[in-house]
Order: structure tokens, then sequence, then C-alpha cells
């Protein structure tokens, strides 16, 4: 299944792509897309024709593939030609950190500059939602606790993350620098997610092309890894670090973010984005 949020913020209303790519409404059948449905309901959808549902209105803004995102989990420097990139060593254990999931927004919603910003980047990632609870899962089912997957943008903000003393949660968690989706695609629709072809470009320009089959760590590895430092519940989300091409590690000079610039990115089987990049707003 391809399950997906459309409306206006804050009042999306859950959706399916049915197999013409039409976007049906699932409000009549469940109240939204959360850890909650996630966690006991997929089952009663399986079931379901699409085609017996109403369309979603032509051109509805398409939202963050996921409603009220619990831990939203990141893992740095997972694939070693970032980490050369940027001149890191490749760890030799997965390097964890938060996002605020504050910072969640749509697919195609525009990405704010944050007051005081002055190297803002950008990042192609395969998210994983995580569908039941899971602690001390081994790396062999880890997959079994997975929902869905899709793909994040994890934008970053390079000064406040590595200039500004303290976690790197500064430099990635503020308004907007979250997309999820467009949408929660379940593990049944990939045959191999450690074999899928990530893309991002800026204002038309080819910025990054990988592979998830690149990863340091995989998604078995990386539940797991996870689940041992905390427990993991419907809802959670873990984005799996970026390959390389990202705008800190551009030769000569770095290449950062400014208003006006068009982010485009995708990633096979879990469909594209695209964000404008604005002036922070208030």
């Amino acid at each position: 299944m391809k399950l997906v949020r459309f409306g206006e913020p804050g009042r999306e209303k859950p959706g399916i792509v049915d197999g013409s790519g039409t976007i049906r409404d699932l409000s009549g059948v469940v109240p939204d897309i959360t850890g909650e449905l996630l966690g006991s309901g997929l089952d009663r959808l399986r079931g379901l024709d699409p085609a017996t549902l109403p369309a979603a209105p032509a051109g509805a803004r398409i939202g963050p593939c996921l409603a009220r995102v619990g831990h939203f989990i990141a893992v740095g420097l997972n694939y070693a030609d970032h980490a050369a990139e940027t001149g890191a060593a490749i760890p030799s254990e997965p390097i964890l950190f938060s996002k605020a999931p504050s910072c969640v927004v749509g697919p195609n919603d525009d990405v704010m500059i944050p007051k005081g910003s002055t190297k803002l980047d950008w990042e192609i990632e395969i998210a994983i939602v995580i569908g039941r609870p899971a602690s001390y899962v081994h790396a062999n089912n880890a997959l079994d606790y997975v929902a869905g997957y899709c793909i994040c943008n994890d934008v970053s903000e390079r000064a406040f993350q590595q200039e500004r003393g303290g976690q790197w949660i500064k430099g990635k968690s503020a308004p907007t620098f979250g997309p999820l989706g467009p949408w929660l695609v379940t593990p049944d629709e990939i045959p191999d997610v450690q074999n899928l072809a990530m893309w991002l470009d800026v204002n038309g320009e080819r910025m990054q092309t990988g592979s998830t089959g690149t990863m340091i760590f995989d998604c078995a590895q990386l539940i797991s890894y996870t689940s041992h430092f905390m427990a993991l519940e419907p809802g959670d989300v873990i984005t799996t670090g970026t390959p390389p091409g990202v705008g800190l590690g551009k030769k000569p000079e770095p290449r950062f973010l400014k208003a006006g610039d068009v982010m485009t990115l995708g990633i096979e089987r879990l469909g594209e984005q695209r964000q404008r990049v604005v002036p922070f707003d208030g």
C-alpha cells in the first residue's frame, strides 16, 4: 500500500493511492495515518478496494505521510563516501541524534530559512516508520517491525550543527526541516529496501546520486541497534543518513541554499518531493 495524507496543514485527511495513481479518501474508514493505526489497523486496510473510495480533490496539497510523529531519530554519516566528503571518520557504530517532531512538513511544502542561518544544506534520505513496539530486537527480524518507508529531506543548518556547541539536534530541528512523504509505502511494495536509487537536485542541477545499497549500517541493523538504547513505538521515524553530494562537501567551496532555490528529490518506489526555500516568516 501507498498511504498518504492530503489537505491543508493541520486538517489533512488520510488517503490511499490506487493502482492508477489516484489518491482515494480514507477518512470514512480511519481517522488519520497515525502510530496507533500502524500498530493495530493496517490489516483492515489491506482488504479494501481503493476504487470504491471517493477520490481526493484534484490538486490537493500533500501533507506529511504520518500524523503526530513520535520520536524522530536520525543517523549521521551512514554512507562512507558522505563521511569522506565531510572529512569525518567512518563510524564504528551508528551515530544517532534526534530531529524535533515539530520540524515535520509535507513533501512539497516550503523550507524556511531560520533566523541567523548562514549554511542551509540538503540531505536526501530514506526513512523507516516503525509499526510495532521494538525493544532489544535482533537484526535478523528487525524488518518485521517496519510499517513502511518514506522519503525524508534531512534539511540541516551546518553552522548551528557544527559551530554552536553541543548536539546536532540544534542544526536539524528548525520548523520545515523534516519534509516526509509523499507516501508511506508498506514493505510488501519494496522487494529490497537495500537496493533503491536516490537523487536530489537544486535548481535542476544534480547534487546527490546514490543508492541505499551503499549504507554502512543497513535498515535492519539500524532498527536493532537503536532498539538497544530506547524503546521504539509505532509512529517513531528513523531517517537513515544521506549519500554524498551535500552542500557542505562541495569543492572547491561549500554551497548552501538561499531564498528562491528549489530542491527536487526522489527515491525509487517511494516517489518524489519538491521544496522551495523561503525567508524566515515571523
